[in-house]
């Protein structure tokens, strides 16, 4: 028993000497490099974006993979389109017809006139006659007075003014209708033309909804999932890729009353990351919350006040980013930095270092 607690004791010592070390440490890292900075704990994130279908249908193929760098405008994926095609075909015929419409229209409405002028020609004839015979009944009418004309002249001629009264109202009559004929001809025109725009509208939503199944990159980025595969059937909205927007990175923290209060918008932010704690890479507040978290919306005590925290987002510079960008990864988890005191320096282990 006296051997086995000999050689315990200088375990326990070295075990000591560890748990001191290991504490002291901790206590030297918690105050970090000194009050004018202050930290907080944070995840990498970029802004995600779902490339989804804008119509229901079947993943015809999908072009890349997860991992892959896109750029904007490129395609990556398609979607099946024979039915829309179809679509296009029919919308195409419909704007054919209307065309023809629209011709045969035009030619009613030419004929139409042409009956209308024909019309008035024949009113204006009408009315020759009529003027004739009221002349000639006017004749008669004094001869008869003087006797040297017979009654039965009287009345032939009487006969005639009635009979051209009568010629003037139906050539007058075939007028009104050719007039009505023209119009209803040009309503047809009007109709013809209208449907003309309106199957070259469905030609042209078609066309963009052919467009559309072109699945394109919105952005340059890189592609983290692929949710769909070729020959699934997706509804409306449905989503095929979700890939990132590498140029906008940024890390979201958290800070004290105190210590956000002192935060500016367009601050240096200084970000050591987990995963390589050899860079510092630079990044610029570009949101500060104007509402605390986490505590209850009445705050009495100054106790509870300390525990107000304020979301804080610092961008990393898209130039940046540009450079590195085989490096970007969303999600690492890390500490970003704030200089509170404007005459501070950074220390040597927070300078800017990027690889």
């Amino acid at each position: 028993m006296q051997i086995t607690a000999r050689k315990l004791i200088p375990a326990l010592v070295v075990i000591v000497v560890a748990a001191g070390g290991y504490f002291g440490w901790r206590m030297i890292a918690n105050r970090g490099p000194g009050e004018g900075f202050v930290n907080g704990n944070g995840r990498i994130e970029a802004t995600e974006i779902d490339i989804a279908t804008k119509l229901g249908g079947r993943v015809k193929d999908v072009l890349v993979r997860e991992g892959d760098f896109v750029s904007a405008g490129q395609t990556l994926a398609h979607m099946q389109v024979d039915t829309l095609e179809a679509q296009s075909r029919e919308a195409q015929a419909q704007h054919q017809q209307a065309i023809n419409s629209e011709a045969s229209a035009k030619a009613q409405i030419a004929l139409r006139e042409s009956d209308q002028r024909a019309a008035e020609a024949v009113v204006t004839q009408r009315q020759s006659e009529l003027d004739a015979a009221r002349r000639r009944l006017a004749r008669s009418e004094k001869l008869s007075k003087e006797g040297a004309s017979s009654m039965q002249e009287l009345d032939d001629d009487r006969a005639r003014v009635k009979s051209a009264q009568a010629a003037v109202a139906a050539a007058s009559a075939q007028v009104t209708a050719a007039a009505a004929a023209v119009t209803a001809a040009r309503a047809q025109q009007t109709g013809a033309t209208s449907a003309i725009a309106a199957a070259q509208a469905t030609i042209d939503r078609v066309k963009a909804d052919i467009t559309d199944s072109d699945l394109k990159a919105p952005r340059a980025g890189r592609v983290q999932f692929r949710v769909a595969q070729p020959g699934e059937v997706l509804a409306a909205g449905g989503r095929v890729l979700n890939m990132v927007d590498l140029s906008d990175v940024y890390m979201t923290f958290f800070l004290p009353t105190q210590a956000a209060g002192r935060v500016a918008i367009g601050q240096d932010v200084h970000i050591v990351l987990d995963a390589a704690p050899q860079w510092v890479i630079p990044a610029k507040v570009t949101f500060v919350s104007s509402t605390a978290q986490f505590t209850p919306k009445t705050v009495e005590t100054q106790s509870e006040r300390e525990k107000l925290m304020f979301r804080i987002r610092a961008q990393i510079d898209p130039d940046l980013l540009q450079q590195h960008l085989k490096y970007v990864k969303t999600g690492l988890p890390g500490v970003a930095w704030i200089k509170l005191e404007s005459d501070e320096e950074w220390p040597a282990n927070l300078q800017v270092r990027m690889p």
